[in-house]
């Protein structure tokens, strides 16, 4: 355990001079305490790591000097070959890149090795796309994705769908595309506006089949400390507060209550807190939901474990279609 945390801590270094201790602790999940001891036994065993103070100090290793330590566990070789996903990297147009570097890769490895890596393929498959969906790949995904990897500035135009506040139309604006991103079988870009600054409303997130028009522009600089995943994270959680503004209040069962979050889903029912129970066993909730339509949907699968108490209008809805229910297999 601790030679692979030492081995691991010499590539550090050697790929990001000038890592502080605090950095190092945080890469290795260990204190910084441990990192001091740990580059003191790295010195002992030959490699010289060096510590420097002030402004551009940090962990270095002597000038010339690369360590050697870089053959692989078998563990470390299964994983490379998980470290994509084949639909993703067809979309992309880099699957036969992808199959040629894990060619070049296989050559390279010590045949025990080698055997450790192909197993992974036969016991592992990724599959990014939800259930019954067919995956497509956007058309102008390829031309995106270079433009990604060429940090180039793009101009492109978005269909945006109607919304009850406003109509459906067109935008163009140039953009700045940092990453792709895969969720659920649906690419997105994400990327900055232009002239903005570090301005939040500057970073703008688009679906890429919703892309009508793509034109590459010229390069621009990458924020050096932008974080694709982190940056994703954020703007998920934002974006599923955002999206449920419609409050319901609702009388459930038993049975509805324990079933209420498979319906709704994490966002709206993490913070639930449900009142005492009635003299019939119900209990009163209010939750948060994407909007009165949304609702309906959702909570009409509940049957009768759920009665809406408001709004009087989502009410009147379901009133509405029990009563449709009611006629249709009446007899």
């Amino acid at each position: 355990m601790r030679a692979a945390r030492l081995l691991r801590m010499a590539l550090l270094i050697q790929s990001s001079p000038g890592l502080t201790a605090a950095a190092l602790a945080r890469e290795l999940d260990v204190s910084e305490r441990t990192v001091i001891r740990d580059a003191r036994a790295l010195q002992e065993a030959g490699i010289p790591v060096r510590a420097e103070r002030g402004r551009a100090g940090g962990y270095h290793l002597a000038p010339g000097h690369r360590t050697r330590l870089t053959s692989l566990h078998p563990t470390e070789a299964e994983t490379l070959y998980l470290g994509g996903l084949p639909s993703a990297l067809a979309d992309l147009g880099l699957a036969q890149a992808a199959g040629t570097a894990r060619l070049k890769l296989a050559a390279t490895l010590l045949p025990s090795l080698r055997a450790a890596a192909e197993s992974s393929v036969r016991r592992f498959h990724l599959d990014a796309p939800a259930w019954f969906s067919e995956p497509a790949a956007p058309p102008l995904l390829p031309a995106l994705a270079r433009a990604v990897w060429d940090d180039r500035t793009v101009r492109l135009s978005y269909a945006r769908p109607a919304r009850e506040d406003r109509p459906a139309r067109t935008v163009s604006r140039d953009y700045e595309p940092y990453g792709l991103v895969l969720k659920a079988g649906v690419w997105y870009v994400v990327g900055r506006v232009p002239g903005e600054g570090a301005r939040e409303a500057a970073w703008r997130t688009y679906r890429v089949d919703r892309l009508t028009a793509l034109a590459p522009g010229e390069p621009f600089t990458r924020a050096a400390s932008f974080d694709l995943a982190a940056h994703w994270r954020t703007e998920a959680e934002r974006f599923a507060r955002v999206l449920l503004r419609t409050p319901v209040t609702l009388r459930l069962t038993p049975e509805g209550l324990r079933r209420l979050p498979d319906v709704l889903g994490p966002a709206s029912t993490e913070d639930l807190t449900p009142g005492p129970p009635d003299q019939d066993g119900r209990v009163t909730v209010t939750v948060p939901t994407e909007s009165e339509e949304v609702a309906l949907d959702q909570l009409t699968r509940l049957g009768a474990d759920a009665e809406v108490l408001a709004p009087p209008t989502l009410r009147a809805r379901f009133a509405a279609h029990a009563r449709a229910l009611a006629e249709r297999y009446r007899g």
